[in-house]
């Protein structure tokens, strides 16, 4: 096997999914112009971070000043519907969404990367520079993963891989080797609508834009203060999240559940008793989803999240 092979090997056998190399070229112009376009348009919301750093986003040989590929990994977060049990349904609950059921993918990425570094150095001699970014810096992360043959991105504007489906998570090492480069798979969504047709709130609008500010995944995660009372209706008894543009797509209605087994999955998560979170301390907060990407919200943003469930369940909102 040359070096490229032997590092999918590896990746694998740390337990990602799948994984693809591209080099450090600029993502396409087409894309370029979609992201540069979606963020004139407002569509980004609060997500001031999007507008940052732009020309490191659209050219990853930017990020430092010897990287040559890019190696990226994905990580199938599926479930089977009957392993996610909802709890106390005599009490007023909120959804959670799958990938928040997990623990914190974050850490638990970034270990497996940089134990793939430590195997790439074993080919480097010493001279090895890289980079692991897994949500932690300015990269068009599903454009690469685009060219390194992972899926496409669908209506839904999701990473799909026609096996594995949506349910993705994603990590990059930048590295100064000179790998041998993936093709990209040639797939679209073809006629399917299914994830626009479902969207509760318009988000994904029918001119397949975007549009964060509506995303209930996005109002109960990155918005901060207040939600607008029509958008807040439209949440419903979602308390952390949405993913019915996931749920409906074809491609993940045939994908198999995750296998990684060290990947730590609760349950009992899937959906939350909403008087126990208005109720909660800091302290109790920080014990019950320390090792949680709900932790990332607080428990303000939490607990406001919880008043909408509520009030929607009870018709005062």
């Amino acid at each position: 096997m040359n070096l490229s092979q032997n590092i999918k090997q590896k990746a694998i056998e740390l337990g990602f999914d799948l994984v693809g190399i591209t080099d450090v070229s600029p993502i396409s112009s087409e894309q370029a112009q979609i992201l540069k376009e979606w963020l004139q348009s407002g569509y980004a919301g609060q997500m001031e971070y999007m507008h940052r750093n732009l020309s490191k986003r659209l050219n990853p040989a930017k990020l430092f000043k010897h990287a040559r590929s890019v190696i990226v990994v994905g990580l199938n977060f599926s479930r089977l519907e009957k392993e996610q049990k909802p709890v106390h349904k005599d009490k007023p609950t909120g959804r959670v969404v799958t990938y928040a059921q997990y623990e914190d993918y974050h850490p638990f990425i970034k270990a497996r990367l940089f134990k793939l570094v430590d195997f790439l150095n074993t080919f480097a001699g010493g001279d090895l520079k890289f980079k692991v970014c897994v949500d932690s810096a300015p990269v068009a992360e599903r454009a690469l993963a685009v060219r390194a043959g992972l899926g496409f991105i669908g209506k839904n504007h999701m990473l799909i891989n026609p096996k594995l489906g949506c349910r993705m998570f994603l990590g990059e090492i930048i590295t100064n080797l000179d790998l041998s480069p993936d093709e990209s798979i040639i797939d679209d969504c073809a006629d399917c609508k299914k994830c626009i047709e479902v969207c509760p709130t318009g988000a994904l609008r029918l001119d397949g834009q975007f549009d964060a500010g509506r995303c209930i995944n996005y109002l109960t995660i990155e918005h901060k203060g207040p939600i607008p009372p029509k958008l807040a209706k439209k949440i419903s008894d979602r308390l952390f999240g949405c993913e019915e543009c996931i749920r409906v797509c074809p491609y993940q209605r045939k994908a198999p559940p995750g296998m990684n087994k060290e990947f730590k999955f609760y349950c009992d998560r899937a959906e939350l008793r909403l008087r126990k979170i208005l109720d909660m301390s800091s302290e109790s907060f920080d014990a019950e989803f320390g090792d949680s990407v709900i932790k990332r919200l607080g428990l303000e943003g939490l607990k406001r999240n919880a008043h909408i469930c509520l009030d929607n369940m009870t018709g005062h909102g």
